[in-house]
């Protein structure tokens, strides 16, 4: 049973950081890939950064630069760290995971989700 813990949401001005977290357990596959996604209200919910656990990681283009993902393989847990926020950043963001070959908006585990909010 795979369970996924977020935090570290809040709010920040614009042009600060935040780093969010994911505290993963019981992921049993091999390959496995987790990723960021977020949702603002209104809008869909949208991939921000994939992993993979053989090392590999994406970005989608609104982030290239400012964001990265990384996973310490120790305490399982899965970070994202975000730099120079922008009042878009804003959103609902979560931490998902699954099997590296499905396509990451059909991932079916979840976290609860971890509100940032830039102003």
């Amino acid at each position: 049973h795979v369970q996924l813990v977020e935090s570290g949401g809040g709010s920040v001005q614009a042009g600060g950081s935040l780093t969010l977290s994911c505290a993963a357990s019981g992921i049993t596959y091999n390959p496995y890939c987790m990723g960021w996604f977020r949702q603002a209200p209104g809008n869909e919910r949208e991939v921000v950064a994939r992993f993979h656990s053989y090392g590999s990681m994406g970005y989608a283009d609104s982030v290239k630069g400012r964001f990265t993902i990384s996973k310490d393989n120790a305490k399982n847990i899965l970070y994202l760290h975000m730099n120079s926020l922008k009042p878009e950043d804003t959103a609902m963001y979560y931490c998902a995971a699954d099997y590296c070959w499905m396509d990451s908006k059909n991932f079916r585990n979840w976290g609860q989700g971890t509100q940032v909010t830039v102003s």
